[in-house]
């Protein structure tokens, strides 16, 4: 039985910006944890634990210092959160000059 390859997508792939909806916020990678796991500083100044969802996962690397949209926990939601996407460059670059994500973060 042979294995499928995975698929993993390429920075140009991910141009669709993904902006945060009701519920989501920004932050970012402060650490890397293992396992799936990693420590956001999010943009209310509360740092999660966050955990990279299996979809995400498998399409895209997350680094430190990466800016990601994250959903709080319905509980434990000033501890945990989940990891819905990772921004590139040039979106960052975006959202700073549209006042999505504040300077200091």
């Amino acid at each position: 039985m042979k294995m499928g390859k995975r698929k993993v997508l390429s920075e140009e792939e991910l141009k669709d910006l993904v902006l945060p909806d009701k519920g989501e916020m920004l932050g970012r990678v402060v650490k890397l944890l293992g396992s799936d796991h990693i420590m956001v500083k999010c943009t209310d100044g509360k740092s999660r634990l966050g955990r990279i969802r299996g979809k995400l996962k498998r399409r895209i690397w997350v680094r430190e210092n990466d800016v990601v949209l994250v959903a709080p926990w319905e509980f434990k939601s000033d501890e945990r959160c989940d990891v819905l996407w990772r921004y590139t460059i040039a979106q960052v670059d975006w959202l700073k000059a549209n006042n999505y994500l504040p300077k200091e973060l």
